[in-house]
């Protein structure tokens, strides 16, 4: 199969045009020439995982490899390491991320993962009610780690009871000034974000990036499954190692 092929299935699913300006979604390596007889599914690439690919397979990532202009390829860099690994392998590569979360993956991680049911959307900001009105703050909190399977997680209590949620997958607080809401479930929260949060009464809890975002492997297989057998595809679901650990 031709890498455009499966890029014109993708585009139908979820429109790369839909991407925010500052994305690099979609072909990031290779040409829709290219044929591949493999593709592998995952929210990053490691180099650990490149060293397993297949020679002549696609990737199908959701963060973009190359989000700036690359000035040198000099091979000292994250991205421009595997894409050396990459392109000695004849690998083709397909970026799905910001329209990706606005058309399945925040809605998934929302539903699905937290058993939340959504009331509002707003761009990438999904609202919900907690299950109780008023619910108490410390017992919403221990729900969300444990459904993310997170031992402990920074958060932000600005009241005991939470009435309205906000979420967004990733790394959300430059959305901060457009919530409506007591509690606000991101990742990525900066020191100085949580100071700002606070100044205006919104609780927040950090979901964290890699594993609010790891979702992505198995909803996409699952999307692509019925298309990927009929093409006589076969599809590996696979992740990049979270870098951060937390325990000696």
């Amino acid at each position: 199969m031709k890498v455009s092929e499966i890029y014109e299935y993708l585009n139908k699913l979820s429109p790369f045009d839909t991407q925010e300006e500052w994305d690099n979604s979609g072909l990031n390596l290779g040409s829709f020439d290219d044929e591949f007889n493999k593709v592998y599914i995952s929210l990053d690439l490691d180099l650990d995982l490149v060293r397993d690919l297949s020679d002549n397979s696609l990737v199908l990532l959701h963060h973009p490899l190359i989000f700036k202009p690359l000035k040198s390829i000099n091979y000292d860099s994250y991205s421009t390491k595997i894409l050396k690994e990459l392109i000695r392998k004849n690998i083709s590569l397909i970026a799905l991320h910001t329209h990706f979360d606005l058309s399945h993956l925040n809605a998934y991680v929302f539903g699905e993962v937290l058993g939340l049911k959504s009331y509002k959307k707003d761009d990438f900001l999904l609202y919900a009610k907690t299950d109780k009105s008023n619910e108490d703050f410390d017992k919403f909190y221990q729900k969300v780690i444990k459904a993310l399977d997170l031992e402990q997680s920074p958060f932000v209590k600005c009241k005991e009871k939470i009435k309205n949620i906000a979420f967004c997958t990733g790394a959300g607080m430059s959305l901060l000034p457009k919530v409506q809401a007591d509690c606000f479930l991101t990742g990525d929260i900066k020191y100085h974000e949580a100071m700002e949060a606070k100044a205006r009464g919104i609780s927040l809890i950090d979901i964290k990036h890699y594993e609010s975002e790891k979702y992505f492997s198995p909803l996409l297989f699952g999307l692509l499954e019925k298309y990927l057998k009929k093409n006589k595809l076969k599809a590996i679901m696979t992740n990049s190692k979270n870098p951060f650990m937390y325990k000696i």
